[in-house]
């Protein structure tokens, strides 16, 4: 099974969010083609409700464990009530890599 697809298993499981979008960001990072190794992830979940960012995250991690040892490099997360993304419905671009071994 890919990386992406354990890490939509695990969080589909974990925290039966109400919308989920994981994507691949590997590309565009100083990485070998076909990487699976920074992720963007949308998370939506009513598991979510009167918890600050902070515990969100620590709940993503937790579920997320194993994978962060290896193969996964960065996550970013974006993590939502069902209230917050009735009125959100969009999450940030991310930022285009600066580092790793191609910089100048």
């Amino acid at each position: 099974m890919q990386i992406q697809q354990r890490i939509e298993q695990s969080l589909n499981q974990g925290l039966e969010p109400t919308h989920l979008e994981v994507v691949n960001e590997s590309h565009m990072h100083s990485v070998p083609a076909n990487s699976e190794t920074h992720f963007k992830v949308t998370l939506v979940s009513p598991n979510f409700d009167g918890l600050n960012q902070v515990k969100r995250h620590q709940k993503v991690y937790g579920l997320l464990q194993e994978l962060m040892q290896n193969p996964v490099h960065a996550l970013a997360l974006h993590t939502y009530s069902p209230d917050e993304w009735g009125e959100a419905q969009a999450v940030p671009s991310s930022p285009v890599c600066m580092g790793g071994k191609t910089r100048e």
